[in-house]
């Protein structure tokens, strides 16, 4: 159920061991919210940009046989108050910031600022305790309540330890040995995985439950926990996205990402997806650009990143203890295991689960 990257991965190695699968999905299309488009030539992903980044050769070898990725590595700027700085947090926006221009003097300024909490219970409190009011102010504060509509201290700090904090110039967004964008785009991806596979679009499981659950002995659900046991222990949150698209001629940002920290801006960020693969970009006269607002999900909009505050862990337990006693029912990916997963963990979670089967 779902055919985004758990569903499709394990419909493909589930066929490749003799299996014979059905893979249904309620949208018009193939591949989740990994879903892209070529528009003007470009390989637009119409659900927010996706870049594929792992330290696991492993991983990077199985995606890499189903279409070839580019050695893209993700840059990304934030605008504040009309200015553009480095981000994540590196030598260079602390240059921008404060003038400092080696590691030592970095590492000094971030000592005196630093507020002294001995042991940061949320993502506030982290952040404060890493770099201070200013920092917080500049980058962190006003985005985090536009992206997850919460407070920062009602949020945990695994939201933002994801991000590193660095002394040095180098400022790609990710650090992992193996980084890229799909030459052909990600649907590519998701046809060669499901080469061979029935597969069924516009499909409501929830409207012929009884009808699918009769036809084998085993189902891959990758939808929302919460909605397959009817809500009985209460909607667990999710924040949904709404991209608001333009074509525009020649380069409109420079860049592939632009975060907007302000609170009183009302997008989270600006992604110009031509920038996903440079080697192509410059010779483009056009392009594609998204605006991203972040909302709170309803039930019948596309959820995107769970809320693992405590009051949605705790509830989510109670789904997973009902999950444990369904033998035939296998919950893999973000929804149906309520977690932030990145692209990477999806797949080796996804082949690690295949494989006990």
């Amino acid at each position: 159920v779902g055919s985004g990257l758990f569903g499709a991965i394990s419909a493909r190695e589930l066929t490749d061991k003799g299996y014979k699968c059905l893979v249904i999905d309620k949208r018009n299309h193939i591949g989740g919210n990994c879903y892209s488009e070529e528009i003007e030539n470009i390989h637009v992903c119409k659900y927010g940009g996706h870049i594929f980044h792992t330290n696991k050769k492993s991983i990077w070898d199985y995606v890499n046989k189903f279409t070839p990725f580019t050695q893209y590595h993700h840059f990304v700027r934030v605008s504040y108050k009309n200015k553009i700085y480095s981000f994540p947090i590196n030598l260079m926006t602390l240059q921008q910031l404060w003038g400092t221009k080696t590691p030592e003097e970095a590492f000094n300024k971030l000592e005196s600022v630093r507020v002294q909490i001995d042991s940061p219970q949320n993502l506030e409190e982290w952040i404060l305790s890493q770099v201070g009011q200013e920092i917080y102010e500049t980058f962190v504060k006003g985005y985090t309540k536009k992206q997850w509509g919460k407070d920062p201290k009602d949020l945990p700090k695994f939201i933002i330890k994801r991000l590193p904090i660095r002394s040095t110039y180098e400022n790609g967004y990710f650090s992992d040995r193996y980084q890229g964008f799909p030459e052909n785009g990600y649907t590519d991806m998701f046809d060669n995985l499901l080469k061979g596979i029935e597969v069924q679009l516009n499909v409501d499981y929830f409207k012929n439950k009884e009808k699918y659950n009769k036809l084998s002995k085993n189902i891959i659900y990758t939808g929302k926990i919460d909605e397959y046991y009817d809500y009985q222990y209460g909607e667990l949150e999710y924040r949904t996205l709404i991209h608001k698209n333009k074509i525009v001629d020649g380069d409109y940002q420079g860049c592939a990402t632009i975060n907007y920290s302000e609170e009183d801006v009302p997008y989270t960020r600006i992604i110009e997806h031509k920038h996903f693969q440079p080697h192509k970009a410059k010779n483009n006269k056009k392009s594609y650009v998204m605006y991203e607002y972040s909302k709170p999900c309803g039930k019948n909009d596309i959820p995107f990143y769970p809320i693992n505050d405590k009051n949605n862990n705790k509830r989510y337990n109670s789904y997973k203890k009902l999950a444990a006693k369904d033998k035939h029912i296998i919950f893999g990916g973000r929804l149906a295991e309520y977690k932030y997963y990145d692209m990477h963990q999806v797949v080796g979670a996804a082949l690690k689960k295949v494989k006990s089967l």
